[in-house]
């Protein structure tokens, strides 16, 4: 019963962030596996997507230049990560846009953010995800098996609400 209500809350989103993706500039749609990369963290760890396979997975596009991801990331740390940052089955990583090391780190103090954010000095994996003159903030949200399962762009609190709700009943 658990599982079929789960199901049926993911289909309702999906299905309602389905029809807004062409105007999210998204190159990936609900239902797509999420392609495969592999980034640095500033400390010069390596994170591979698929090495992730068996946990809901959170990826946040943002940059310290994007006054959106700046409302948004205290949003993230406080109602995502500080309640799942201990449970083995998720992760969250937000991928900055290129941006030296340096600057993500000062950016994650300005913030108030203590999830990890990875680099992309040259945008090739939000490329993958989006169009590359496309904006930023957004989420990728991945279930177990990999599949993506809402797809977000700027800062709405419903959609963030959503968005939290998603989270919680995939965990």
């Amino acid at each position: 019963m658990k599982k079929s209500i789960v199901i049926l809350f993911a289909l309702f989103f999906s299905m309602s962030i389905f029809s807004q993706e062409e105007n999210y500039q998204y190159k990936v749609k609900v239902g797509d596996i999420a392609p495969d990369f592999e980034m640095s963290l500033p400390s010069g760890q390596k994170v591979k997507l698929s090495s992730l396979r068996g946990k809901v997975v959170m990826l946040q596009f943002t940059a310290s230049w994007c006054g959106v991801c700046r409302k948004e990331m205290p949003h993230i740390e406080k109602e995502i990560w500080q309640k799942h940052k201990d449970n083995p089955n998720f992760a969250l990583y937000g991928i900055d846009r290129e941006e030296p090391a340096e600057t993500v780190l000062k950016f994650a103090k300005a913030t108030g953010v203590t999830y990890p954010i990875g680099l992309d000095p040259k945008a090739d994996i939000f490329g993958t995800y989006a169009e590359k003159e496309a904006g930023i903030t957004r989420n990728i949200i991945i279930d177990k098996n990999g599949k993506i399962v809402m797809l977000t762009r700027l800062f709405k609190m419903e959609e963030f609400n959503e968005m939290v709700a998603l989270i919680d009943s995939l965990l």
